[in-house]
């Protein structure tokens, strides 16, 4: 049988084709979205995050052991990244409670000639939190300082 163009059709295209290109794109997007996740997983921002968490006995102990740590959600307002500022919304759960960890990393921007490059193009956590759940907010970390050198570890 040969395939008829309906009227008003500006297309026609076997049903077999059309999913085919539609499971590729489909796949295509899947993929890009796994990229992303892992592109994010690697980063400094998100890494110092995770480590001050773990080494933080209170929010240890508000969510429980294990720590598992959850994809982000691309789409979330609270996931921001430029040249010079990055924050996150990082979900978590443990054995006791879930939440998200807020992560507000920033660095000097590469094009500011104030500070030796290598020191600007390093990411420095500025503040992490742990909001449960329930709506309890447990302080994981504070830069405090004027000048960013002295660390706080709430």
């Amino acid at each position: 049988m040969m395939w008829q163009k309906h009227p008003g059709s500006r297309m026609s295209m076997p049903l077999g084709k059309l999913i085919l290109f539609t499971s590729l794109a489909s796949g295509a997007s899947v993929l890009v979205y796994y990229l992303m996740q892992k592109f994010f997983s690697r980063t400094s921002y998100y890494q110092l995050a995770l480590e001050q968490l773990h080494s933080h006995p209170e929010a240890l102990e508000a969510l429980g052991t294990p720590v598992n740590v959850h994809n982000l959600r691309l789409p979330d307002k609270h996931n921001f990244v430029d040249i010079a500022d990055a924050r996150l919304k990082i979900p978590v759960s443990g054995s006791k409670s879930e939440g998200h960890l807020y992560v507000h990393s920033s660095r000097a921007a590469p094009f500011q000639r104030d500070t030796v490059l290598l020191v600007s193009l390093s990411w420095h956590l500025d503040e992490v939190f742990l909001q449960l759940k329930d709506g309890q907010k447990i302080p994981v970390f504070k830069l405090s300082g004027d000048d960013g050198d002295e660390v706080k570890k709430e």
